[in-house]
């Protein structure tokens, strides 16, 4: 069993563009960490292949 991914923290950037990361998506081969905007944008994308993905944009409302 594999242990749950630590919580994203304002360290974690975007893969993409260097914002904030809200998303951890974890592939085979590596992961990949996404701003909300690049996490919706490119969601189409890593939604079949990620083997976990970790979503905390919630945070931006609360």
């Amino acid at each position: 069993m594999s242990a749950e991914p630590a919580e994203l923290t304002a360290a974690d950037r975007c893969d993409r563009c260097g914002a904030r990361a809200y998303v951890r998506v974890t592939l085979p081969v590596g992961e990949l960490l996404f701003c909300a905007h690049h996490a919706r944008e490119h969601a189409s994308s890593y939604e079949d292949i990620a083997t976990h993905i970790q979503d905390e944009t919630d945070k931006l409302y609360s």
